[in-house]
């Protein structure tokens, strides 16, 4: 299994970028997918995830409203649109398959979770 994040890179205070998580190795479309991220000095979090048929997501309060979630099953990929950045979203941010649920017991404290990718990085200049 290989889940492959990109889309990371440098952006000003408000700018916008856009995660993709292109998994390969199992049948996408039965996994819940997440992202998670760590800035540095600090441990990982969970952002947001959504359901096999994107009927559920989740987002951390912090992002709520800034960032979007989605998924193209068709292509075994997911996206994290992520918008009005601010230097608090610098981290690393990593894609998760296979999370046992879609919801905030799962994201903010247990992280259950089969596979994990190599982060990309999102740096927000102040």
């Amino acid at each position: 299994v290989q889940l492959q994040a990109s889309g990371g890179g440098l952006v000003q205070t408000g700018g916008s970028l856009t995660l993709s998580c292109a998994v390969s190795g199992l049948t996408f479309h039965w996994h819940v997918i997440g992202w998670f991220r760590q800035a540095s000095g600090t441990e990982r979090e969970g952002v947001s995830c959504i359901g096999v048929e994107s009927t559920s997501t989740y987002y951390k309060d912090s992002v709520k409203g800034r960032f979007t979630i989605s998924r193209d099953n068709s292509k075994n990929t997911a996206f994290l649109q992520m918008n009005s950045l601010t230097p608090e979203d610098t981290a690393v941010y990593y894609c998760a398959a296979g999370i046992t649920s879609c919801d905030a017991d799962v994201m903010e404290t247990k992280f259950n979770t089969d596979y994990w990718g190599k982060g990309t990085l999102v740096t927000v200049s102040s």
